[in-house]
């Protein structure tokens, strides 16, 4: 589930494995340079944390951060 704190949207997810960790943010770079959106995300072996806002907008949560993150979703 998203959180929304420190005027970003905020989600870990954990996969079974790096190699699982690393197809899903294949996926999630696609889908966000087909939507001009890209995240700040970090990865340790099994798990992706990605923190998503609008910087043209002044660093704050919008509906671009929320629509990506709905994709982002739909890929689990």
């Amino acid at each position: 589930m998203w959180e929304e704190k420190d005027n970003r949207l905020y989600r870990a997810f954990v996969f079974n494995d790096f190699k699982e960790a690393f197809g899903f943010m294949t996926q999630v770079a696609l889908l966000a340079e087909k939507m001009d959106h890209h995240p700040y995300w970090t990865n340790v072996y099994n798990k992706v944390e990605i923190f998503l806002n609008t910087h043209d907008a002044g660093n704050i949560v919008t509906a671009k951060d929320k629509a990506l993150a709905g994709e982002i979703d739909k890929l689990l």
